[in-house]
């Protein structure tokens, strides 16, 4: 059983890996459920406790590393509070247009937000394209601890 559990966990974690890069896919709950059935199979018995706060702290970290990379990269390009708005709003709304609304919603309503608040277009531009960078930026953090995430496990177990 411990050479399934092992085998199991290494393909579902390489799945979860590969499918970050896809920002409409849930592939930090796919990591998650990789742990979750490794332990599973093995009773429980392949991580200590200081393991489980470690993980959890990853875990935590990777579901909100997306939206404060995203804020982020507003916020260094210039974005003001209308611009962070519309980068947020655009964040959460995109997910349910799936992968070309994960990208492009939150640049147009960052850029769309910052042209009502009175920004000049150049400027408001520029702050949209802080989202795009932001979101990029959160999409590579949240691969790494994915990877750091299944590296502590094998490391661990």
């Amino acid at each position: 059983m411990e050479t399934w559990a092992h085998w199991a966990f290494i393909l579902l974690w390489l799945l979860g890996l590969a499918l970050t890069f896809l920002p409409v896919f849930p592939a930090t709950w796919l990591v998650l459920a990789a742990v979750l059935l490794r332990e599973a199979l093995l009773g429980f018995g392949g991580l200590g406790a200081l393991d489980y706060g470690v993980l959890a702290f990853l875990f935590l970290l990777a579901f909100f590393v997306d939206n404060l990379a995203l804020l982020l990269g507003a916020k260094r390009y210039g974005a003001g509070r209308a611009g962070l708005w519309g980068a947020f709003l655009g964040g959460v709304l995109g997910l349910f247009l799936g992968f070309w609304g994960v990208l492009v919603l939150p640049f147009l309503l960052a850029f769309g937000f910052e042209l009502l608040a009175g920004k000049d277009p150049p400027s408001a531009l520029r702050a949209a394209l802080g989202t795009l960078v932001g979101l990029l930026g959160g999409v590579f953090l949240k691969f790494f601890l994915h990877l750091a995430i299944g590296l502590y496990v094998l490391r661990a177990g």
